[in-house]
């Protein structure tokens, strides 16, 4: 199994109490500490621009410019979003910025993609609210004018939602695989989501329970079929809100300090159902717990790990237990 970190960046909370002139030094400080720790194979951020679960004041970092920062400050590690919202940025020009950072990070760049889901921020920026059938479709045009952008340095797409004539990519991204900069294409979407990455992902990334895992990778699998592509050639991905702890009380203080955090930031009654959501649904437990819960879902097929631990940007001890006794165990 390879692992790979979120970094907070503000959107899920969790950079309140820090003084925002500190944000990036706690951002940049913690993208060099997983750069040097070799167990990390890759660093991620979200794209989005306005706090989850309700919009807000406090800071979110946008990703594309952290991703060149970080590209510029580490060495090692590839850097990822999961995942860029398509219909955010004009596709040509999210290639070309692409490209780019991949020269900055001499080729560590991966290339997360979805379709996108936050109505608030969509509205908010000015881009309306299309519906599923649009968005998606600007997934699958968006994904095409990539792969001609990044394999042949130039672009041209007659489509339903984007027009490019001659659209020039060079530098081409250092990286040259099937895609150019690798293709996570995000979410579960059983019609549409998947059968595009099907088409086009090096990696998926959906739900990471049992049951869900092997529900979208049976699908992913008969969309794999029928287009005639290696289902083998697609590394799965999922992402986890991980809470670790040495024993089972310190796993529940660290629940409970998530959901203090969180009724602080949102009220009583919206931040305990918050924390009630995500700790529902979160990878919890003793690093041998957590080993047999990921244990059952590599044996389905999942290989790729991506872990959110929500106190990182104010404790690192749950990380370090994490690094210690559940990647070797695993990888």
């Amino acid at each position: 199994m390879r692992f790979g970190v979120f970094v907070p960046q503000g959107w899920r909370y969790d950079l309140v109490g820090i003084d925002p002139v500190q944000h990036w030094a706690t951002m940049r400080d913690l993208a060099r500490r997983f750069d040097g720790v070799e167990a990390w194979e890759s660093l991620w951020v979200y794209d989005h621009f306005h706090t989850t679960p309700d919009p807000s004041q406090e800071a979110t970092h946008e990703a594309w410019t952290l991703m060149a920062a970080f590209a510029a400050d580490t060495s090692r590690i590839r850097l990822g979003q999961m995942c860029t919202c398509m219909s955010y940025r004009n596709p040509a020009y999210l290639a070309k910025v692409a490209a780019t950072v991949d020269h900055i990070s001499s080729g560590r760049i991966e290339m997360g993609i979805g379709g996108g889901w936050y109505e608030h921020e969509w509205r908010a920026y000015g881009y309306g609210f299309p519906g599923p059938k649009e968005r998606l479709g600007r997934l699958r045009e968006g994904v095409e004018i990539f792969r001609q952008a990044w394999t042949t340095g130039t672009a041209t797409l007659d489509g339903e939602y984007y027009q490019v004539d001659g659209a020039i990519c060079r530098p081409l991204p250092l990286q040259q695989g099937p895609s150019g900069i690798p293709l996570w294409i995000a979410g579960g979407g059983e019609k549409v989501t998947l059968k595009i990455a099907a088409q086009y992902a090096d990696y998926t990334n959906f739900d990471g329970s049992p049951e869900g895992f092997a529900h979208k990778s049976a699908l992913l699998e008969e969309h794999c079929r029928n287009l005639g592509r290696d289902f083998g050639a697609i590394t799965r991905s999922a992402n986890y809100n991980t809470f670790v702890g040495a024993t089972e009380a310190e796993v529940e203080d660290r629940k409970a300090q998530f959901t203090d955090h969180f009724k602080k930031a949102l009220g009583e009654s919206r931040g305990t159902a918050y924390a009630d959501q995500v700790l529902s649904g979160a990878l919890t437990g003793t690093p041998e717990q957590i080993v047999e819960r990921l244990s059952t879902v590599r044996d389905l097929g999942l290989s790729y790990f991506i872990g959110y631990f929500p106190e990182l940007a104010y404790d690192t001890s749950g990380v370090e237990l994490f690094e210690r006794e559940v990647i070797p165990a695993l990888a």
